[in-house]
């Protein structure tokens, strides 16, 4: 059976899960790479941090944005979400805070998930130069969309 997720299925999918393929445009070309990011139910956006680079540069000049994220048991067992949204760079106290957010709200997930107790952004994320600040942005969801296909015996 395959059909549309409701929105809060896709908001369930998003909050239980971390990592996630970003999709942004740099001149005219399409480019997607993995983040790890947090959703924030109180703002309804995504959180992530990167470190300068061709991500940021691109995001910064054109800050329509798409995210998916997966969730995969078999080629007849899998849920699938696509977010819409906009880039959101964050500074200041707003980049601290949410940062903070990010950091717990991930080790949350992962211990729900795995059980294990990471107790630092580099145990579950990408290594960020520690002599320069990471970059912190956002992703303000304008649309979410998400798929669902479950074979017929999985459902005992």
């Amino acid at each position: 059976m395959r059909r549309n997720l409701e929105k809060q299925e896709c908001i369930d999918l998003l909050e239980k899960q971390y990592i996630g393929h970003l999709a942004y445009i740099s001149g005219s070309q399409p480019h997607i790479v993995p983040i790890t990011y947090y959703y924030d139910a109180a703002s309804h956006t995504l959180t992530s941090y990167s470190s300068e680079g061709h991500k940021l540069s691109a995001m910064r000049k054109n800050t329509a944005v798409g995210l998916a994220v997966d969730v995969i048991s078999s080629v007849a067992n899998w849920k699938s979400v696509l977010v819409q949204g906009t880039f959101q760079e964050l500074t200041g106290i707003d980049a601290k805070h949410m940062l903070h957010k990010f950091a717990e709200g991930v080790k949350k997930v992962i211990h729900e998930q795995t059980g294990a107790n990471p107790h630092f952004i580099s145990e579950f994320s990408a290594k960020i130069d520690a002599e320069k600040s990471p970059v912190v942005f956002r992703i303000a969801i304008h649309e979410l969309s998400g798929k669902i296909r479950a074979s017929k015996s999985s459902k005992k």
